[in-house]
């Protein structure tokens, strides 16, 4: 995946040219991330790129991109308990230190991660990890999309 969608992920999430969308939800875009070390990596991305932090929305904004976020992790734990058997939980985050919108990481843990790193944050994994090419988000996750989307839809709440 190329483009400059990484550059302006808000913005092209809106104009339906962002390939890592998975699913509209009210608030905001779930995404599946650019790295897959951990499968099943996802980011909530807020829908107006103004929105720097939590505070910055109004308090029904607000309240409705945490319920997103929490719509968003329990379709990552449904997809991924269902795909691997070694899933254990996931860890909500809401950072900022490095783009400066809002978004919610949405982080699966699994048993088979190394032992001194299944019990520190994400952040921690060494940098190669990050950058590596197995790793990098492509066609082989399809699966991984459709499962992760399929719960979303599930999950949405009915009018």
């Amino acid at each position: 995946m190329t483009g400059d969608w990484r550059t302006d992920r808000i913005g092209t999430a809106l104009r339906g040219e962002n390939p890592t969308v998975l699913r509209r939800l009210t608030s905001g875009f779930a995404v599946i991330g650019d790295v897959q070390f951990l499968p099943g990596y996802s980011v909530l991305l807020v829908d107006d790129p103004q929105v720097q932090r939590l505070s910055d929305l109004p308090k029904a904004k607000r309240l409705s991109f945490l319920s997103d976020m929490d719509q968003l992790g329990e379709a990552v734990e449904r997809a991924c308990r269902r795909l691997d058997p070694a899933f254990q939980r996931v860890n909500l985050e809401i950072l900022g230190n490095k783009d400066p919108f809002l978004h919610a990481h949405v982080w699966p843990r699994f048993a088979w991660e190394p032992a001194d790193a299944v019990r520190a944050p994400v952040w921690l994994y060494p940098r190669d990890r990050w950058s590596d090419e197995q790793s990098r988000l492509g066609p082989q996750h399809d699966p991984l999309r459709e499962a992760i989307g399929s719960e979303l839809d599930r999950l949405r709440p009915t009018a």
